[in-house]
């Protein structure tokens, strides 16, 4: 895990590289892109669904947040692609922040506004998976230090942690 913090903006942008044993990429993709699925096994989604805007599919999601702080939601369009790349598959899925009318802020919740993510994912060679992304995002409001170093330390391992599981999981049902 390797963390940039780009000085003109003060904010961080994140770069994971990892792997997950035993997740074919298929496998990871359909559960990265399965978002009923996601209100199963990640803990922090409050809301998530799709939404249909002028013929484009547009994502809402509502973080929770620890307490005393707001939850933050994101209103995003993404896409998946699967790549021939000299014979390697590699599966790509791009995400950013739309503003759409039919999704408007809602009291008590800091809407994120720069939201922007890349995941690319491959086979390791072997049953399992090589990942990378590139996250940013603007939480907006103060974000005391302790909750950015939770994330980069424990949060992110975390979550592709419970990616892993989630896999585990998917296949069976």
């Amino acid at each position: 895990l390797s963390i940039l913090f780009p000085q003109q903006s003060g904010l961080y942008e994140y770069k994971i590289f990892g792997g997950l044993a035993d997740c074919p990429p298929k496998l990871c993709v359909d559960v990265y892109m399965d978002l009923d699925f996601r209100k199963q096994w990640d803990q922090y989604v409050k809301e998530l669904y799709e939404k249909t805007n002028d013929g484009e599919k547009v994502i809402y999601w509502q973080v929770k947040y620890p307490f005393p702080l707001s939850n933050r939601d994101y209103v995003y369009i993404r896409e998946c692609r699967e790549m021939d790349v000299d014979g390697r598959k590699i599966w790509v899925v791009l995400a950013q922040s739309v503003s759409v009318p039919q999704c408007p802020e809602k009291p008590g919740i800091i809407r994120v506004k720069s939201y922007k993510q890349s995941l690319a994912i491959e086979s390791d060679g072997k049953t399992g998976s090589k990942v990378y992304m590139y996250y940013f995002d603007n939480p907006g409001g103060m974000i005391p230090s302790w909750l950015v170093n939770w994330t980069a330390k424990s949060g992110v391992p975390a979550f592709l942690k419970d990616v892993q599981k989630a896999c585990r999981d998917y296949s069976k049902s």
